[in-house]
């Protein structure tokens, strides 16, 4: 079996998305839930390469900083209100489905 992404929401990232997509099997962690709350995107950013895992955000700094250091696991992002909890909740699914951990290395997936 191949590995399965894995995704980090950040604080800006409304919780019930976690609860939906665990809902489906999917591995999920929040920065509230990992008491990271509060600390430097950069911080976040060392945690999710450290496990490897998909972040999904509505800040537009971590687009900054991942245009200058593609060795991350992916960014999924949305601007903040542009898409509903249901639309975020299915394209995350549908990433999940459809791409490995190594398809999402080093991308930015607009949401």
């Amino acid at each position: 079996m191949s590995q399965q992404i894995k995704y980090h929401l950040d604080e800006n990232v409304d919780p019930d998305i976690a609860l939906a997509l665990r809902s489906q099997g999917i591995d999920v962690t929040t920065t509230f839930e990992m008491n990271m709350a509060g600390t430097s995107d950069n911080v976040q950013l060392a945690f999710v390469k450290q496990e490897k895992r998909v972040i999904v955000t509505h800040d537009t700094d971590f687009l900054k900083i991942t245009s200058h250091d593609s060795n991350h696991y992916g960014v999924a992002f949305s601007k903040k209100g542009s898409r509903s909890m249901g639309d975020m909740i299915r394209t995350l699914i549908l990433i999940y489905e459809v791409m490995t951990p190594e398809e999402m290395k080093g991308t930015v997936e607009y949401l």
